[in-house]
């Protein structure tokens, strides 16, 4: 036999694959958390299939979920995956081409039969040959087997006992990883205490998973992968969709306002609701409306009633609100519409991540309807883009699009949970004087009209999607109309007066800026400092407010030789900053596959660019 392993490495990428009912998401959730509670950074990437029932075995209905952990900082979830948990043959016909050279694939043997084989698309019975994986260390385990001898005296039907290998395949890797088991006891014990017998058999398969491991040290190395040095404070791991509704809950608090969600679900942004539809304890109403027109028109009603007023979607959706959207500009009404974009046109692809709602979100209107338009960039900051959406909506009396995307929602990494006394302050614009109150004078700095709400005696005026005068009256004045126009949009251009200067990840000035913007920035960072590391005069500037953008931004863009902006569509940003900024050549990186950029195409695109 011969002598255990020990490997010491800084960072990890573990991928789980397996059918959607194999219970990836979960295992790579729990294994994830273990991680973050032992102290690693983490990066999570869940990979849902597009197809809700797809054919058991086949490709189009593989479920993955990677994470990369390590003892350094981490921003991406890893470009190729250094062990990966493959369930049946589907699993690697589908990530054979994410594996790091030389990597571990660790597979249920007992699925690798002549009918799954052919359901994967494989034409010998030998799958690794077929993808070229020959070179890597291969770990031919008996999982469901073994889970059925595991769970064999509790009397659980085969059904339900098939449904706990994924406990095993977990087990065997928090042992090869030196993950402790307490946290998912825990979590076990809390999410099944009503039925013993379904937390006692998949704690038994976790723990039996975890033993095998240690029987078959000779087979695989175990890792040490050491704790992260991250700076003091209560973490929790915290995915975007998730983050989005506590930074709304954080900002009702702050502005003294009722939070009301009026929204219709739809992929990837459901959670946003779901989570929220939990906090009914902090006074938030939610409306599950039956289409997207009735989601944004109940939260037009809510912010008419004086609510903290938000409508989630993503961009099948977001064209659906558009109409709805031009009465929330037309009112001059507080409005947060969150966009979790993800591939299409139309349908698309529901639960694959895309950038591809930009100029939708800019302009998908009829008729002069500037909103506001942010972007968040990690899935944790998604907390702070949306705390700062609702501050600018409710100060400045303007709709506000919150860009996020379905990488980002469902993405994960922990985060610091803030004080609410470090949050900055809320200040609505409620009208105060009712013996002056004019519905549409406006204030001489931002141009924000006041916020009358039904009920405050004095207040009384008229509302609605046709153009009105200073006093709130119907008016078909052309020069009035006009007039109104642009008052709306220098409104918005003024709220840059609330955006924070761009500032630059490396030096102000070099040979190639990096810009990018929304949840492009962990893969960006990434390839930026590798190129520093190398020498290269590569910065990265990433933008999170797009309507307006930051004042210094021609300013920054000027102190580099070129310019790159990588996104994944085939240009709305760069399009956008040629309209903005027409006194500068932008180059481009575009990614159109479903899936978020790789560190090592970035970084090729910058060597080719240095090399023109």
């Amino acid at each position: 036999m011969k002598d255990a392993r020990v490997i010491e490495l800084e960072e990890v990428v573990i991928r789980f694959s397996g059918d959607s009912g194999d219970g990836m998401q979960l295992t790579g959730t729990l294994f994830s958390d273990a991680s973050a509670v032992f102290g690693n950074d983490i990066s999570t990437f869940p990979d849902y299939p597009s197809e809700i029932r797809a054919p058991i075995g086949t490709v189009g209905g593989v479920s993955g979920f990677q994470v990369q952990f390590g003892g350094k900082q981490i921003n991406t979830p890893g470009d190729f995956a250094h062990v990966l948990v493959a369930m049946n043959p589907a699993a690697i016909q589908a990530n054979a081409k994410f594996m790091n050279p030389g990597g571990t694939i660790i597979y249920d043997s007992d699925s690798f039969n002549e009918k799954n084989l052919a359901k994967a698309n494989f034409t010998t019975k030998d799958p690794f040959t077929e993808c070229n994986l020959n070179d890597y260390d291969k770990i031919a385990i008996p999982i469901t087997s073994l889970t059925k001898e595991s769970l064999k005296d509790f009397g659980l039907d085969n059904k339900s006992v098939l449904r706990s290998k994924n406990m095993f395949a977990l087990g065997l890797i928090c042992w090869m990883f030196n993950r402790p088991l307490t946290y998912i006891d825990e979590y076990i014990n809390v999410k099944f205490g009503k039925s013993p017998v379904v937390a006692g058999s998949n704690i038994k398969v976790l723990h039996d998973g975890y033993n095998y491991g240690m029987l078959m040290q000779h087979m695989s190395p175990t890792y040490i992968v050491h704790p992260a040095n991250i700076e003091n404070g209560t973490y929790r791991n915290m995915n975007g969709n998730v983050a989005t509704a506590w930074g709304f809950l954080a900002a009702a608090e702050k502005s003294g306002l009722e939070l009301f969600l009026g929204s219709y679900p739809i992929t990837p942004a459901t959670e946003i609701l779901q989570t929220l539809s939990e906090r009914k304890d902090l006074g938030v109403k939610t409306f599950q409306a039956e289409d997207e027109i009735a989601g944004i028109t109940s939260a037009i009603g809510a912010a008419f009633a004086g609510d903290l007023a938000i409508t989630s979607t993503s961009g099948p959706g977001l064209a659906l609100k558009s109409e709805a959207i031009g009465l929330a500009v037309m009112a001059e009404l507080p409005l947060v519409i969150v966009n979790v974009q993800r591939g299409g046109p139309s349908t698309g692809l529901p639960t694959k991540t895309e950038q591809s709602d930009l100029l939708q979100a800019l302009y998908g209107r009829n008729g002069e309807s500037p909103v506001v338009v942010l972007a968040a960039s990690t899935p944790s900051d998604c907390f702070w883009y949306a705390f700062m959406a609702a501050k600018i909506a409710l100060e400045r009396m303007v709709p506000v699009i919150l860009l996020t995307d379905g990488f980002l929602g469902n993405g994960s990494e922990p985060w610091k949970i803030p004080k609410m006394a470090d949050l900055p302050s809320i200040t609505p614009r409620i009208a105060k004087n009712a013996g002056s109150y004019k519905p549409y004078e406006r204030d001489t700095a931002t141009l924000a009209r006041d916020w009358a709400i039904p009920g405050m005696a004095g207040f009384e005026h008229l509302i609605g999607g046709l153009e009105k005068n200073k006093m709130g009256s119907v008016s078909h004045d052309p020069d009035n109309h006009q007039f109104n126009c642009e008052i709306r949009e220098q409104k918005v251009q003024r709220v840059v007066d609330m955006v924070p200067n761009l500032e630059v990840c490396g030096d102000n000035v070099g040979d190639i800026l990096v810009v990018g913007w929304g949840g492009t920035y962990g893969h960006l960072i990434s390839a930026v400092r590798e190129l520093r590391l190398e020498s290269k005069k590569v910065s990265l500037a990433h933008i999170s407010y797009i309507k307006p953008l930051p004042k210094n931004t021609a300013e920054v863009f000027g102190n580099f030789t070129k310019i790159i902006v990588c996104e994944l569509n085939l240009g709305q940003f760069a399009s956008y900053l040629r309209d903005k900024m027409p006194q500068f050549t932008y180059h481009q990186l575009n990614k159109l596959k479903g899936l978020p950029f790789t560190v090592n195409e970035i970084k090729e695109s910058v060597y080719k660019l240095l090399e023109e």
